[in-house]
């Protein structure tokens, strides 16, 4: 589970539990059949994420996340998910749930991504939200 690595770009944010955060990426994974590689989780600022977003994906917006997949193996994810810490924390206000919570419904977003879920029509968003949803009710420290 140290294939799981969490980073800090233009932030001093760290997330607490980091070892149940792995355990729970590494069991949702399996449960969609797939195996952990290496995968870092870089938390960010607005700023240093609108710039990714800019220079890689040619999108002029600020996000929560981005992720790369760069998985080589079939049935192993691996990839980078970048999340700005500053969106988790207007959103986590907006939708009136804790930063915590928020904060774990973006990392297993960029999971699901890895795992090959889309989220550009009104289906995929909705099978997205679904799968969130229930991977954050099987994450016993998000609440």
């Amino acid at each position: 589970m140290r294939n799981i690595r969490f980073f800090a770009e233009d932030t001093d944010f760290q997330p607490k539990q980091k070892g149940a955060i792995r355990q729970w990426i590494t069991n949702s994974a399996a449960a969609e059949g797939f195996k952990t590689g290496n995968i870092s989780i870089v938390f960010c600022s607005d700023a240093y994420l609108l710039e990714i977003n800019q220079r890689y994906l040619s999108h002029d917006t600020f996000t929560d996340i981005v992720t790369f997949d760069n998985s080589e193996k079939e049935a192993v994810i691996a990839g980078d998910i970048f999340i700005s810490i500053d969106r988790v924390r207007e959103n986590a206000v907006k939708f009136a749930v804790s930063e915590q919570e928020e904060l774990h419904r973006v990392i297993i977003h960029g999971v699901l991504h890895l795992c090959g879920y889309k989220d550009k029509t009104k289906k995929d968003k909705a099978l997205m939200t679904e799968k969130e949803d229930f991977y954050l009710s099987m994450c016993p420290f998000a609440r």
